[in-house]
């Protein structure tokens, strides 16, 4: 959808034009406030001759040129009618403020909602809403918002769009706040959330997307968006309410318990390089750190300067909290501090410059470019809180030692750091700001903060599978089924996912057979798809070698079985040799309503429900997403040789990984969950053993 007239319009009509409060009158009067040129801007109203000292038409008939953008200002009776009138002057685009739609739940809201949208389609027109606050394009000169806040030049490079109107005017009045739009997207159920994310991914005065939102209602449009940011390298910074809503009813398998919805958006969010948030301050505060910055730091190497001590000592221990890591200066650079810094100052990293250096401009300036020029450092970090009344003149002489460095052509990113929350000195901030030096929220915020960058400056998206494998079943309950061990197992085995030499005997004799062929212990299973939990039965046996051993744990398992689940429709024993052990481990997937199979692999056996050890990706991931997720859990180690042990195959796991998520991709419509549990991961070349599986069809 083109949405060039409705966010960057020519001309603008205000239909409903007001100097009262409201919707009309908030309008007109952010025009005014902020709008320079206003030779194609027309308010209309049949009523009214002028509105806030501005001739009034009215209609839009009266007005002797074309109408980009219509915003409607009127009950939401009026607005179709509007909408016919506006499209007869050129209208691409309106914004209605009008309410009443679905989002009331009414047979009559939706039934209006339709008609909106059938008229807009019709006419060719965006609509912004219905039942939203309205944009600002700061970098277009447009006013389109209805709530009204203070007089400021809020130009820069931010572009949000929030399905909450407040908190879009939440963050206009942050005076740390500069955007190059400001879009509240209403119920957006005409233009949606997804198709302002894509305008603002494309948008070359957008340098970071920020982004509110309460769902996702298109799954591949938003994940085609993602696609596009992570091959432009344009930051997405996002917070999604509803992270602590109950993901559904209790899921069959280890899986489906571990990776709910708000996991699996976490694993999308993840798979695109987009960055997410806890809460509005680190919207607010990551989204301008990354757009003020000149440039990104190559890799997350920091270096922090502070006055004094203490503050010196907070910034090591915060800094610790989130992985933070301060590489170790170069001898070179330590010999030049000790001839700068005065003599009991002691050169480290971080970095007590003492105070007397915030005195002496010129003296600043050479410290900095001496930590700066360390091949160890990518980034520093300026200890400093700027209050809003100076008093002590020392910012006076930092920030012209920090503009001198700035103007370096090989300069490297600067952050300063606060160690408490004051009103900033607006002179300064301002002037920082100008110089690409953001200020930062005080240090637990900085730290969390300085976290997500060092993810996304190591976020590598040309090794990545940038797609989503989305089904468009929706499940309900009576729809899910599961299938027995041993089909579970044979339907794997068309991927390529392996299980061995199997056999359900369906009387004691075959059962005595397989073990004479085998001839090495076996595992002795009941096999049944009304029986998810074998072992809580007593339905299974290990390490069973020799004709009356086979012959015994046949009858035991039966009995027990028959005992436990009297009603459970058993197909017979499930014979298998038994696997050598191995490192365990599980994979599984679990099929997301809105995003499709998200693939899941961590500690297995029991550990998997003690340690919670797991990492979730979308489907389909090829084997460097496979290595990444096992690098990512805690227990990689035992994988990777702990403490002298032998490396595992883990090139073998990777592999049976990536066929686990090509089974879910190609059976999308048809797979609910999976586990894979244990799976035994044995030494370097050794491959894998799967000792368990358990299919939930739809």
């Amino acid at each position: 959808m083109d949405l060039k007239k409705l966010l960057r319009p020519e001309s603008v009509a205000v239909i409903g034009a007001s100097d009262s409060e409201g919707f009309g009158g908030g309008v007109c009067r952010n025009i005014l406030n902020f709008v320079a040129d206003r030779r194609r801007v027309y308010f209309v109203n049949p009523r009214r001759v002028q509105v806030l000292g501005v001739t009034c038409y009215k209609s839009m008939a009266d007005i002797d040129d074309t109408i980009d953008l219509a915003i409607i200002c009127t009950p939401q009776k009026t607005v179709i009618p509007l909408l016919h009138e506006a499209a007869e002057k050129g209208c691409g685009g309106a914004v209605v403020f009008a309410s009443g739609y679905s989002e009331v739940g009414t047979k009559e809201g939706i039934a209006a909602e339709l008609a909106l949208k059938q008229a807009a389609e019709s006419l060719g027109i965006a609509i912004m809403g219905p039942n939203c606050a309205g944009f600002a394009n700061y970098v277009g000169d447009v006013q389109a918002f209805a709530f009204v806040s203070a007089n400021r030049d809020r130009r820069g490079s931010v572009g949000v769009v929030s399905q909450s109107g407040q908190l879009c005017l939440t963050m206009m009045d942050d005076p740390s706040m500069r955007f190059s739009f400001s879009i509240s997207a209403g119920n957006a159920k005409l233009v949606t959330l997804e198709d302002y994310m894509e305008f603002l991914v494309d948008d070359p005065d957008t340098k970071v997307v920020c982004v509110y939102l309460e769902g996702v209602k298109n799954p591949e449009k938003f994940a085609a968006v993602l696609k596009q940011a992570a091959q432009k390298k344009k930051p997405v910074v996002m917070l999604k309410a509803g992270r602590s809503e109950k993901a559904g009813e209790i899921a069959a398998s280890h899986t489906g318990s571990l990776s709910g919805s708000d996991q699996a958006f976490d694993a999308v969010l993840k798979k695109f390089g987009a960055i997410r948030v806890d809460d509005l301050e680190e919207l607010k505060a990551m989204s301008q750190m990354l757009a003020t910055l000149p440039r990104l730091p190559k890799k997350a190497a920091f270096a922090s300067m502070n006055l004094s001590g203490g503050e010196t000592t907070i910034c090591a221990d915060v800094a610790s909290l989130y992985g933070i890591e301060y590489p170790d200066f170069t001898e070179e650079t330590l010999e030049a501090l000790k001839e700068q810094l005065p003599d009991y100052a002691t050169p480290n990293n971080p970095l007590d410059t003492t105070a007397t250096l915030s005195y002496d401009a010129d003296l600043y300036a050479k410290v900095l470019r001496t930590v700066m020029a360390d091949p160890n450092v990518e980034m520093i970090l300026i200890g400093y809180t700027l209050l809003h009344e100076i008093a002590d003149p020392s910012i006076h002489f930092m920030y012209e030692g920090i503009e001198k460095v700035s103007k370096d052509k090989d300069c490297k990113p600067i952050a300063m750091i606060p160690f408490m929350e004051n009103t900033r000195n607006p002179e300064y901030s301002n002037k920082l700001f100008h110089i690409g030096v953001p200020i930062l929220p005080p240090t637990t915020y900085a730290f969390k903060l300085l976290a997500y960058l060092s993810a996304y400056i190591q976020y590598q998206g040309d090794e990545k599978s940038l797609s989503l494998k989305c089904s468009s079943y929706t499940t309900k309950e009576t729809d899910v089924y599961a299938l027995s061990e041993y089909d579970s197992k044979k339907e794997l085995m068309a991927y390529g996912i392996g299980t061995g030499a199997e056999l359900v005997a369906k009387s004691e004799e075959e059962a005595v057979a397989f073990a004479t062929k085998v001839d090495v212990p076996v595992v002795m299973k009941i096999e049944s798809a009304d029986i998810l939990h074998k072992s809580d039965v007593g339905g299974v046996k290990l390490s069973i070698y020799g004709e009356e051993a086979v012959r015994n744990t046949y009858h035991e398992i039966l009995a027990n079985v028959r005992e436990k689940c009297p009603d459970a429709n058993i197909n017979g024993i499930l014979m298998a040799p038994m696997l050598e052990k191995g490192i365990e481990m599980i994979i599984g997937v679990n099929n997301d309503p809105l995003f499709g199979p998200i693939v899941m692999v961590g500690m297995g056996g029991v550990f998997v429900e003690v340690f919670q050890d797991v990492a979730l990706y979308p489907a389909p991931l090829n084997m460097s997403e496979a290595k990444e997720m096992l690098q990512s859990l805690k227990s990689y180690p035992l994988l990777d040789g702990y403490r002298g042990g032998k490396p595992c195959d883990i090139e073998a796991l990777c592999k049976t990984i990536v066929q686990v998520a090509a089974y879910a991709c190609a059976n999308v419509d048809t797979l609910q969950e999976l586990d894979i549990n244990p799976v035994f991961v044995y030494d370097e070349g050794r491959g894998v053993g799967i000792a368990d599986a358990l299919l939930v069809k739809r």
